[in-house]
Parts: structure tokens; sequence; C-alpha cells
């Protein structure tokens, strides 16, 4: 046999249990972005109320970041209505991907809202102005920390589970977003305790925190788009084709996210001997155990290549 690609064209079953995965992981997604919106567009409006109510610039900080996001929810639903749309002769691999355009969407919003909330932290901070009402403050500050982290702590879960840098992404903002809300309650209390410009300070630390979300949440995007996995990713692919018979030796394992779904490429080394039919039979047994064996993996392409015993002997002799 020779050193190409071994796929006759009558097994034409690519597709069979990972799209059914990829509907589920979709609805999933999709679903969880809704209840976060609606969840998070309530403690907004709420903090923004008492925002006007008490005057506090540290908590207009933190209803601007909650605002922004609830906000990044549409990215995100946009990216799964995408995803959802099978493969055309153009876009061959779907739109699967549109969920990393999700993720730089997000970053760009949390660095909006970070930029937001310096400005008017600077403005109080130079000019400082009573606050009224401030046990309404504590308050709105501790409604925002348990409103955010329920959130996150779903976000992060639904996201881990089906795949989503950018769902993942977005509950890591929600989590920074409840620890700011934190924040606004230590600003409450140095006023309290005479610090006038307690509020003020309280507001520029939940932007340095807002700041260090965006470096977090680009990181993870950036890893995802640029087809960033990890070791133990790939070393599970190698093992799994390892261990099905016939198979020799494995080379050049590969594998990059698609949306919330992984794709591998590897080569294995069978013996030379073998007809073409025989080696495309252990392909697809290889195919088969990586598709059972590597958690979220959407599709794997299979590379046959003859096993040379000799180190010295050359190609073709």
């Amino acid at each position: 046999m020779d050193g190409h690609d071994v796929e006759p064209h009558e097994h034409a079953h690519e597709h069979f249990a990972p799209a059914d995965a990829a509907t589920l992981a979709t609805a999933q997604g999709v679903r969880a972005t809704w209840i976060s919106l609606g969840a998070l567009a309530i403690t907004a409006l709420a903090q923004l109320a008492l925002v006007v109510l008490t005057g506090s610039v540290a908590l207009l900080a933190d209803t601007i970041h909650n605002f922004t996001d609830a906000l990044t929810a549409i990215p995100l639903l946009i990216a799964f209505r995408l995803g959802r749309r099978p493969p055309t002769r153009r876009y061959t691999y779907g739109y699967h991907r549109a969920e990393d355009l999700a993720g730089l969407a997000i970053v760009m919003l949390i660095a909006v809202s970070a930029g937001l909330a310096a400005v008017e932290a600077l403005d109080r901070l130079r000019h400082p102005a009573p606050i009224e009402h401030l046990g309404i403050v504590i308050a709105a500050g501790a409604i925002g920390f348990a409103g955010n982290e329920a959130v996150a702590v779903y976000r992060i879960r639904v996201g881990r589970r089906i795949g989503s840098a950018a769902l993942v992404a977005d509950g890591l903002h929600a989590r920074t977003d409840g620890l700011t809300s934190i924040g606004v309650v230590a600003g409450a209390i140095g006023v309290l305790a005479g610090f006038e410009r307690a509020d003020a300070i309280a507001a520029l630390l939940i932007t340095v925190v807002i700041a260090y979300t965006l470096v977090e949440a680009s990181r993870t995007v950036l890893h995802r788009m640029l087809d960033g996995t990890d070791e133990p990713t790939i070393a599970l692919i190698e093992t799994a084709a390892a261990g099905v018979p016939g198979v020799e030796h494995v080379t050049d394992a590969r594998a990059r996210w698609v949306g919330h779904q992984l794709r591998a490429e590897l080569s294995i080394d069978v013996a030379p001997d073998l007809t073409v039919e025989r080696g495309h039979q252990i392909s697809e047994r290889v195919r088969e155990a990586l598709l059972r064996d590597v958690p979220r993996l959407g599709d794997a392409m299979v590379h046959v290549d003859p096993h040379e015993h000799d180190p010295h002997a050359r190609p073709g002799f």
C-alpha cells in the first residue's frame, strides 16, 4: 500500500454521533446564555435604580460592568445560531468558528467597560461628591455579588462541559463582576468611616480588576483563535490511536478547536504488506476509538502510511 490517505467513497458516515453531540452542545450553550442574560439584566437594572438614588460612583462602575456583561450574550447568541447552520461549498467546515469572533467581541466589551469605569472613577476622585443612603449602596453591592457569582458558576460549568471557550470567558467575566461588587461594599464602608474618597478609590480598584479580567479573557480567546490546544489532549489522541490493533506507530498528531468541538488529524503506520482495504479498516477503527475516548472530539482525519522497519531503507525501494 502507499502513503496516501485511505478513504474509499463508500464509507460516507462522517458525522453520525458527533453531529448529534454538536447540536446538543449548541442548545445547551444557547440556554445558558439566555438564562444568564436574564439574571444579569435584572441585577444591572436593580443596581442602576440604586445608583440614581445614592450617587455612588463605585456602584455606577459596577453597574456599567454588569450591563456590559449582559450585552456579551448578544455575540454569543449570534455565534451559537450560526453554529447550527450546515456546512456549504463555500464554508466547508461550517460556521462553528463564529464562537471565536464572539469571544473577541466579549474581550472588546470588557475593554470598553474598563474605560468607562476608569473615567467616572477619576472624575469623582478629582471632584468628591456626597453619597446618600450608604446602607442601600452596601445592599446593592451584595446583590451584585450574588447575581454575578450565580451566573459565573453556571456559565463556566456549561462552557467547560460543551467546550466553549467564549462561554467560559464570559463566565470568568461575570465572576470578576461579583468581586467588583465587593469593592462597592468596601467603598461604602470607607465613606461611613469618614474617608470621603473611599468610593472613588473603590471604583478605581474595580477598574483594575476589570483590566485583569480583560487580560485573562484575551489569553483564553486568543489561544483558541490560534488553534491552541493542550498536551494532555494530544497525548490522549496518540494513546487511543496506538491502542488499536494493527497500528504500529502514531505520528503527527494534531488537534484544533472549531467552535466547541475538536478536530484531530494524525498519521498511523501499519504493516507495509497490507491491502488498501485492510489499511482503511484499521483507520476506521482508529477514528471510532478517538471519537469514543477523546472528549468533545467532533471528527478525525486518519492518514495511513506503511511502516518501514529498516531505518536505513529509502522510501520506494
